[in-house]
């Protein structure tokens, strides 16, 4: 058995991969873990697509050449919450040793998300396009479940919202249906345990800035 309360404080998004592959027994167990998810009317939306080996390469390689030639159009957040896109980032490639003003080298570590940070095994997380909010809550509630079901198990994982910038590439590469909706990549491997970045646990507000309780 393992101590959920200690594997939600061991995750952590993992930025450095070894090429080590993910034994496919401990990749089921927790599949069927993320499968008693909650969803809504239990009509279990999420689908997930994984490329491994020759198919992985083949599609870091598409998107590495697109994401070279057109780089992603990143969303801004609103500018209420623009800090905090800016904090991770200070932090993320501060424990990489790549300053503000380091432009290239901070180009490059953009693109490391289409190496998929060198993980061996790559999902991408899909809905059916008809499907609402409610649905991708229970999506949500699934990738969370699946990914601290593969930290209780000694696996790093990544998600990656900067996958779905290329939809097209992913659904040509991987034959996945139009009706699906591409959502976000999910790297999924072992951590490499030199890389000062994969130490880094990003801070938190504190629970009293979402959380408000009313009796009255």
């Amino acid at each position: 058995m393992f101590d959920l309360d200690q594997t939600i404080k061991d995750r952590h998004s993992t930025r450095k991969f070894l090429s080590q592959p993910v034994p496919r027994a401990l990749l089921d167990e927790a599949l069927a873990l993320a499968q008693l998810a909650p969803s809504n009317s239990n009509i279990q939306p999420w689908r997930l697509v994984f490329a491994q080996s020759v198919r992985r390469d083949r599609l870091q390689q598409a998107l590495l050449n697109q994401a070279k030639q057109h780089p992603p159009n990143i969303s801004p957040l609103p500018s209420a919450f623009q800090h905090y896109r800016q904090e991770l980032g200070a932090q993320v490639y501060g424990a990489m040793g790549i300053a503000r003003e380091d432009q290239a080298n901070r180009q490059l570590a953009v693109l490391r998300n289409y190496e998929f940070f060198g993980a061996p095994l790559v999902g991408i997380v899909c809905m059916h396009q008809t499907l609402g909010v409610a649905d991708a809550l229970s999506v949500g509630m699934y990738l969370q479940t699946l990914v601290l079901s593969l930290t209780a198990r000694g696996i790093g994982t990544c998600v990656e919202v900067s996958l779905a910038a290329y939809p097209e590439i992913i659904r040509s590469e991987l034959n996945i249906s139009p009706e699906l909706s591409i959502l976000c990549g999910l790297a999924v491997g072992y951590a490499d345990p030199d890389f000062p970045a994969n130490h880094l646990h990003i801070s938190r507000e504190a629970v009293e800035k979402n959380v408000l309780f009313q009796s009255n």
